[in-house]
Formats: C-alpha cells, sequence, structure tokens
C-alpha cells in the first residue's frame, strides 16, 4: 500500500513539476551580434556591449555587426488574441 501511494504521489509531483514552467522567455534584441558563416544572419544576437561580442567572435571566422532588428527600432510586437466577431 505505502508504493502504491508513494507512486502515486510520485507521478502527480512530476506532473505539476512539469506545468509549473511553462510561460514563455521574455524575447529583448541587444546591440550587438556575432555574425559569420557559422551562425547566419543575423546571427547571435546576445551581447550587450561591443567588447563582449569580440571575445565571442574571436578565434572563430565571426565578426561583430550591429543587430538590424535594435539599429531600425524594430522590436517584435506580443501577438494578441483574436477578438470575437460579435
Amino acid at each position: 500500500m505505502r508504493k502504491t501511494m508513494f507512486a502515486i504521489l510520485t507521478v502527480l509531483a512530476a506532473g505539476t513539476a512539469s506545468l509549473a514552467g511553462t510561460e514563455p522567455a521574455a524575447a529583448y534584441d541587444y546591440p550587438w551580434c556575432v555574425q559569420g558563416k557559422d551562425v547566419g544572419y543575423p546571427g547571435d544576437c546576445s551581447y550587450t556591449t561591443y567588447q563582449q561580442c569580440q571575445a565571442s567572435a574571436s578565434g572563430r571566422y565571426a565578426y561583430c555587426g550591429i543587430n538590424p532588428r535594435f539599429a531600425f527600432g524594430v522590436q517584435p510586437q506580443p501577438r494578441r488574441a483574436p477578438r470575437n466577431a460579435y
């Protein structure tokens, strides 16, 4: 009886834990991107300073460029739920 109860509680705890963190992360575009053959375009845009980008790009066939979304002020808009016709 104890083993059955322990198994049920374990399954319920695992199910609750899997549902706890389902919220998507907030998207943010940083100003510098590592660009090159390995990462494509616009590249890995996760650097706040040019020095961070240069440190990541050193030693591989890559360079640092400005993030086009950051440069032109285009931030992704959150999707809104469709409105009902009534």
